[in-house]
C-alpha cells in the first residue's frame, strides 16, 4: 500500500476512521489506485475531502499501525482532543478515566508485583537473609514502583489531562521528597507562610496526584493564554509548580486522602463485620465488573489500601473469582464438539490460571455459552466467601492468579484462601462439565465467540430459533426519510463494499440503537457505532458522510464500548444544523458489515420512517 501511494516521501499525514485509512498525499497523481485496490483486504479507494481514503473495514486500526510504522511517519491518529471526545454518564466517564491512567502501567505494576510477592514469601520462610545487602537490592527493585507510584501516575495522568508530563513529575517528586516525607513524623506544627498544613504520606498514594495533575492541566492552559510568548516557556512551569505543590499539600492531598480513606473504611467495615457477604459479592461479581470495565473503579481502592494499611481485603476474593472462570473453560474444552472453541479454551484457561488473564475465555468461550460463565460466577461467589471469612488479603498489587498467590501469604489465613480457590475451581469445573455444554449452546461448527442462545426454560419457539435460525428486524435509528443504500452519497457505502444496508436522511438529531446487542465500537468522535447482536449480526451506524472530520463537534455518545443495549435505547445525539453548517451531509448509514456470513438481507421500500420502524430484515 505504501508503494502504491507513492512511497513515504509522498505521504504528508495519516489518520483513520472506523473503516478507512485516510491519507493526505503530497501528489495524488503518484498514487496507483488500481494497484492499491488489488491488495488483499482493500475494499475500495476513494478521493474525497482532500484525502486519499483506502477503505479496509474493521481491521483499519491494525493496518494504520503497520502503515505508519512502515512509512516512518507520525500519523495524526484516531483519538481527538479530550474536549471533543464523546461524553457518557458520570460513572462511565469515571471508569474510562481510571482505565486510561492505570492501563499503561498495569503490566509493569503486575509483573514487578510478582517479584515483590516471591520476595515476601522467601523472607517469611527464611530463604533469604533480610539483613543482607542482596535482600536490600531485591527489595528496592520490587518496591520502587509502588513507593514512587505517584510519579508513574503523574506521567499517565498528564497524558490523559493534556498537562506537561515533566511538570507533573516535578509535582509528584515534591510529594515523595524525603524532607516532605519526614515532615509527616514532625512533632512541631507544619505551616506554609503561616497556613497550617495537614501532612499525609504520599508515597504509594493514588488519588492526590491524579487530582493534582487534573488541576495542573487547567492551570497550564490558563497561563499559556495569559502570559506573553517571550516568557511563557519558563514561567508556565515555574508558576505551575509554585501553585500546585503547596495547593496539593494544603488542600488536594488531605481532602482526597480523607475521601479515599472513607471508601476504604467502608470496605473494611463490610469485610470485618460481614466477611461472608462481602466475599460472596466481590467473588461473584468481579468478572461481571471486568466485562463492563467497572473493575477499574475498585483498583484505586485496592492500591490505596496497600499504601495506607499494607494489605487489601478487597483483593482477597479475587483469585477464586478468576480461577473459577479458567476451570469452567477447561470443562468446556473437554466437552465441546467445536475444535475452534477448544483451541481458544485450552490456552485461554492456561492464561487464566497462570497469569490471571480471563478475557479470551470470557469473550470467546464462557460468556457466549452462558452456562459456563454463570457456573464460574457461582464458584467465584462461594470461593470468595470462604477466602473472606479467613481474612485473606493481598499485601501487594498483583493480578490474581496461581503465580501471584505468594502475595496472599502475609495477611489472614492462606489455608482459607487455598480452600476458597479449591471450592471455586471445583464448583465451576464440575457444574460446567455436567450441565454447561448442551446441544443448544454447542455444535461442531460453532466458533470461539459464538453459541446458540440458551434459555433456562425453553419454549418451542425458542428451541426452533436455536436450531433453525430466524429472521431478525433491524429498525431505523432515527426519524427521517429512508433511502436505498445505492442512493447514499458515498460511493463506498453505496457500492455495498462494507455490507448490505440502507440510508436515512435524518429529520432530528436523536439516534437510538437499531438492534439489541453489545456495543463493540464507539468511535472517539461520536459519529460511528458498531453493535453485535446476540445472533451474530454485526451492525454499523454511521452518522453523516465524512463527519469524522468534525472531530466530535456536534456529536454526543450516549453509550460506551461493552455496554448492552436494546433496540430503541439512546445511542447518540447529533446537531444536524452544525453538520450542515460544516458542509457535511447528515445522511446516516446502517449496514450489516458481516453480510457475507449471513442469509438474505432485505431492505424496506424508501419513504418516511420513524425511529423504531423496521428498515432491514436479516436472516441470521
Amino acid at each position: 500500500m505504501l508503494a502504491g501511494v507513492g512511497g513515504t516521501e509522498n505521504v504528508a499525514s495519516a489518520s483513520h476512521c472506523i473503516t478507512r485509512l485516510r491519507l493526505k498525499l503530497k501528489d495524488v497523481s503518484k498514487a496507483d489506485k488500481a494497484k492499491i485496490e488489488s491488495i488483499n483486504g482493500v475494499l475500495s479507494v476513494v478521493e474525497a475531502g482532500g484525502q486519499y481514503q483506502v477503505v479496509i473495514g474493521d481491521e483499519v486500526p491494525v493496518v494504520y499501525d503497520y502503515f505508519t510504522k512502515a512509512a516512518g511517519i507520525s500519523g495524526s491518529g484516531e483519538v481527538p482532543p479530550d474536549d471533543d471526545a464523546p461524553k457518557g454518564n458520570l460513572l462511565d466517564r469515571f471508569i474510562e478515566l481510571i482505565s486510561s491512567i492505570f492501563l499503561p502501567i498495569l503490566w509493569p505494576l503486575a509483573g514487578i508485583a510478582l517479584l515483590k510477592a516471591f520476595l515476601s514469601m522467601a523472607a517469611q520462610f527464611g530463604w533469604i537473609d533480610t539483613a543482607a545487602s542482596t535482600y536490600a537490592i531485591l527489595n528496592a527493585t520490587a518496591d520502587s514502583v509502588f513507593y514512587f507510584l505517584p510519579m508513574f501516575l503523574a506521567i499517565t495522568a498528564a497524558k490523559r489531562f493534556k498537562a506537561n508530563q515533566f511538570t507533573s513529575l516535578a509535582i509528584a517528586g515534591a510529594l515523595v521528597y524525603p524532607t516532605i516525607v519526614a515532615l509527616t513524623a514532625s512533632a512541631d506544627p507544619v505551616t506554609f507562610f503561616g497556613i497550617p498544613v495537614v501532612m499525609m504520606y504520599y508515597t504509594s498514594s493514588v488519588i492526590p496526584i491524579i487530582f493534582a495533575v487534573w488541576i495542573q492541566g487547567h492551570l497550564e492552559r490558563i497561563l499559556t493564554k495569559a502570559l506573553p510568548a517571550m516568557i511563557r516557556n519558563f514561567t508556565v512551569p515555574l508558576i505551575t509548580v509554585l501553585v500546585m505543590v503547596p495547593l496539593t499539600l494544603i488542600v488536594v492531598g488531605p481532602i482526597t486522602t480523607v475521601v479515599a480513606s472513607g471508601i476504604s473504611a467502608g470496605v473494611q467495615f463490610l469485610f470485618v463485620h460481614a466477611p461472608w457477604a462481602a466475599g460472596a459479592i466481590v467473588g461473584g461479581l468481579w468478572q461481571v465488573l471486568v466485562i463492563f470495565g467497572l473493575h477499574w473503579g475498585l483498583v484505586p481502592v485496592i492500591i490505596n489500601d496497600l499504601g495506607t494499611l499494607g494489605y487489601s481485603l478487597l483483593a482477597g476474593p479475587l483469585p477464586p473469582a478468576v480461577l473459577a472462570q479458567a476451570a469452567a473453560a477447561v470443562a468446556v474444552a473437554i466437552r465441546t464438539k467445536s475444535k475452534a472453541r477448544r483451541e481458544v479454551a485450552l490456552p485461554g484457561a492456561a492464561s487464566g490460571f497462570l497469569a490471571g488473564v480471563t478475557e479470551p475465555i470470557i469473550y470467546g468461550v464462557n460468556l457466549p455459552m452462558r452456562r459456563p460463565f454463570y457456573f464460574g460466577l457461582a464458584g467465584g461467589a462461594v470461593g470468595g466467601m470462604i477466602a473472606a471469612i479467613g481474612g485473606s488479603a493481598t499485601t501487594t498489587f498483583v493480578v490474581p492468579s496461581l503465580l501471584s498467590l505468594p502475595a496472599y501469604l502475609g495477611q489472614g489465613s492462606f489455608v482459607m484462601q487455598l480452600l476458597g480457590i479449591a471450592a471455586a475451581v471445583t464448583i465451576a469445573f464440575v457444574l460446567t462439565l455436567l450441565f454447561g455444554v448442551t446441544s443448544q449452546n454447542d455444535s461442531p461448527d460453532a466458533g470461539p465467540d459464538e453459541a446458540l442462545p440458551v434459555e433456562e426454560a425453553e419454549t418451542e419457539e425458542a428451541s426452533a430459533r436455536a436450531l433453525t435460525g430466524i429472521t431478525r428486524s433491524i429498525v431505523s435509528p432515527v426519524n427521517g426519510r429512508l433511502i436505498a443504500l445505492a442512493d447514499v452519497p458515498d460511493k463506498v457505502f453505496a457500492s455495498g463494499a462494507l455490507g448490505a444496508g440502507v440510508g436515512i436522511v435524518p429529520s432530528d438529531g436523536h439516534f437510538v440503537a437499531p438492534i439489541a446487542g453489545t456495543v463493540v465500537t464507539v468511535f472517539p468522535t461520536g459519529h460511528a457505532y458498531g453493535i453485535k447482536s446476540d445472533d451474530g449480526i454485526d451492525l454499523l451506524v454511521h452518522i453523516g458522510i465524512d463527519t469524522v472530520a468534525m472531530k466530535g463537534d456536534g456529536f454526543t455518545a450516549e453509550v460506551t464500548k461493552g455496554q448492552r443495549v436494546n433496540a430503541g435505547d439512546a445511542l447518540a445525539t447529533a446537531d444536524l444544523a452544525k453538520i450542515s453548517e460544516a458542509g457535511f451531509d447528515p445522511t446516516t448509514i446502517v449496514v450489516v458489515t458481516n453480510t457475507k456470513s449471513l442469509g438474505a438481507i432485505t431492505a424496506e421500500q424508501p419513504g418516511q420512517v420513524a425511529a423504531g420502524d423496521a428498515v432491514l430484515a436479516v436472516e441470521a
